[in-house]
């Protein structure tokens, strides 16, 4: 997806716009920092407060973004939370765990493609840590959104609902295998051992161990399918992060 050119707080300063006072559409807002895909982009309107969303695909995409280009002083992107930066609350969160079970279930569903939608699988067994979770991303989301608007200059005539913002405590570190930045990582150090132990089994065997293998692989993209619905990866869908369960 081509991204819409939009000018940065300085060219706006500099073009005499100054500091913007409106009334923010907050949740709006608060779900486009959130979402993080490669086909999707989201543009506050200044001069009413309201963000417009543009998907790859969208019957109306076209017209909203010739809306967009052909109005550029009016419009300032949206600039999501990186996934890159979402990981490192997942990892922050993983080593705040007491359960040194669900620990290492996490440690290890956040390894690879569809870190997200593991650990979010994992935490729904565990009601209370998921809840946790999705309290603790909501305050870090909300203080991007305050960095964010702070650096633009961008004040709202409503408060936001989630109440006044701060920058969040610091979660605590449990004592136990830590999360390790550069190392193998627990699901590649797994899959050599699988591999490892491949090598040693006769030929004769290796249909039914890869029969096996295909069933696991299965199972796990069936369990995947049932909680996809309304429930995608952050880079696609993101969560509610007020949502504690559902």
């Amino acid at each position: 997806m081509t991204r819409l050119p939009t000018p940065s707080a300085s060219a706006r300063s500099a073009s005499g716009r100054g500091p913007v006072e409106v009334e923010l559409d907050w949740d709006a807002l608060e779900v486009a920092v959130e979402r993080n895909a490669n086909d999707t982009e989201s543009f506050l309107e200044l001069t009413t407060g309201k963000v417009i969303t543009i998907s790859a695909g969208d019957v109306e995409a076209g017209v909203l973004r010739q809306q967009v280009t052909a109005n550029l002083h009016d419009y300032l992107r949206v600039e999501p939370a990186s996934s890159r930066e979402q990981y490192r609350w997942m990892e922050k969160f993983v080593g705040s765990v007491a359960d040194e079970t669900l620990r290492e279930r996490l440690i290890m569903s956040i390894d690879g493609k569809g870190a997200f939608r593991r650990f979010k699988d994992v935490l729904l067994g565990y009601p209370a840590e998921r809840e946790r979770w999705f309290s603790y991303r909501a305050d870090l989301l909300h203080w991007h959104i305050h960095n964010w608007l702070l650096a633009n200059d961008i004040t709202s005539t409503v408060p936001a609902p989630w109440g006044e913002v701060v920058p969040p405590a610091e979660l605590p570190v449990v004592p136990g295998r830590p999360v390790v930045h550069g190392a193998e990582a627990p699901g590649e150090a797994l899959r050599r051992q699988a591999r490892e132990l491949i090598d040693t089994i006769p030929a004769i065997d290796l249909p039914s161990a890869l029969a096996f293998l295909e069933f696991l692989k299965q199972r796990g993209a069936d369990a995947i399918g049932r909680h996809r619905a309304g429930d995608d990866d952050a880079s696609t869908a993101p969560d509610d992060p007020r949502r504690a369960a559902s």
